[in-house]
């Protein structure tokens, strides 16, 4: 998917620049940093999140809860009509940390979950940013500013559900009678011939460990799956192992696609300097 997002470089780092109004509007993505340099969403239990909440015992789900008292604005929202690469996202000028957000569209009830950057504040145009993708899923036109709720949104874990703990177990039915007897020479002869061809199963690889926090590279969070498998294809193409992992939230489907999991932080370093240099310059680590 091509991109019109250009680049200039400020004290050394590079920032996109949008056309809003034939104005263009640079904008620049902070992120909170992590141990090794990258950044990434938090979780319920992150600094500034809900509180910290004991960790349940037994089996658990994880699922998606709005987190207003962390980032909650509703303001005019504009699409420039410019494609963009990384899938759904908004830009605040308030925003200090990225943040995994809902997006709402107050007129017509559409709704998407994508990233929340920051955007410079002297911008001329409304506050809020949003890529093509998050134009297409909210039902925005290009150039025609829409009223939008923008909540930040956390990962909890809780036990899993009552029925499925309490469900009787299957019957398991007893085994029939088994009767032993003694295989005639030629059976016997031929039964060793064939366990002595049969060839010696190889153990399981092992799965690759990682002692990183945040050991996979995010590319985006798409609306569209054709999208996510789009990216996909294009992280293939460039040497790596790229994986689409659905979700859902509220009932609507959305798809990630992460790179990794890598075993250092200089194998993350390098897969993080490949993707961007494909264009998904907004990509981050996280843990899963």
């Amino acid at each position: 998917m091509g991109s019109h997002i250009t680049f200039i470089s400020t004290r050394g780092r590079r920032r996109p620049l949008m056309a809003l109004g034939g104005t263009l509007v640079a904008f620049t993505v902070l992120a909170g940093c992590d141990d090794q340099g990258n950044f990434a969403f938090p979780t319920a239990n992150s600094a500034g999140g809900a509180g910290q909440a004991a960790a349940p015992t037994g089996p658990t789900v994880e699922r998606d809860i709005e987190a207003p008292e962390v980032f909650s604005v509703t303001d005019q929202g504009l699409w420039d009509g410019r494609p963009s690469l990384g899938g759904v996202w908004v830009a605040h000028p308030d925003v200090n940390d990225p943040e995994r957000v809902i997006i709402r569209n107050q007129s017509n009830g559409k709704f998407v979950v994508g990233a929340l950057f920051r955007r410079e504040r002297d911008i001329p145009g409304p506050s809020l940013q949003i890529s093509s993708d998050a134009a297409v899923a909210l039902g925005i036109l290009a150039g025609a500013p829409a009223k939008l709720n923008v909540t930040a949104l956390r990962k909890v874990q809780e036990p899993a559900g009552a029925d499925a703990a309490t469900a009787p177990d299957a019957t398991v039915q007893p085994a029939p009678d088994v009767t032993a007897a003694p295989l005639d020479p030629v059976a016997a002869t031929a039964s060793a011939a064939i366990e002595a061809a049969a060839p010696t199963p190889k153990p399981a690889a092992p799965a690759q460990t990682s002692r990183l926090s945040k050991p996979f590279i995010q590319i985006g969070i798409f609306s569209i799956e054709a999208n996510a498998n789009r990216a996909a294809k294009q992280m293939r193409g460039a040497g790596l192992a790229p994986t689409v992992k659905q979700s859902q939230i509220n009932g609507k489907t959305f798809w990630r696609v992460v790179v990794g999991p890598a075993a250092t932080s200089a194998e993350r370093a390098k897969i993080l300097s490949t993707i961007k240099s494909e264009g998904f310059t907004d990509a981050y680590a996280v843990s899963s």
